[in-house]
């Protein structure tokens, strides 16, 4: 099993306050990439003094101590996940704004061969794709 955000701020020595708990324990249990928004939102409902500006400052405490790490997807909002042990790629529906992570080996494959095309070494890359759902 992964290590949540909780341990992680742990192992890194990120001071973790009962309102920083609550933050935790949401972005671990998010299923999706939250905004700061929606992340106080949720957050809110299990305790309602936390402000705003509180989860604004404990997403970037997270963000700088590598725990969490920052997407910006079109659409203007940042949006934010656990930083994963794992590689992935993400799909992101411009009308709903559903993001789907995948990996795909022949687009791993593929982008390797990009850049050996060029003369490097891949090291590192983020791949996003945006579109429309087919109708069914």
């Amino acid at each position: 099993m992964s290590e949540t955000i909780e341990q992680k701020c742990i192992a890194k020595g990120v001071k973790l306050t009962d309102q920083r708990k609550i933050i935790a324990k949401v972005m671990s249990n998010s299923e999706d990439h939250p905004d700061v928004n929606e992340l106080y939102l949720r957050v809110s409902k299990l305790d309602s003094k936390i402000s705003i500006a509180t989860v604004y400052r404990t997403v970037k405490l997270f963000e700088e101590a590598g725990i969490i790490t920052k997407h910006d997807f079109k659409g203007g909002k940042a949006r934010y996940e656990e930083v994963s042990e794992s590689h992935h790629d993400h799909l992101i529906d411009i009308k709903t704004g559903e993001i789907i992570e995948f990996v795909d080996e022949d687009i791993e494959i593929l982008q390797k061969k990009v850049a050996e095309k060029y003369g490097y070494n891949l090291v590192d890359h983020k791949l996003e794709l945006y579109g429309i759902k087919k109708k069914s």
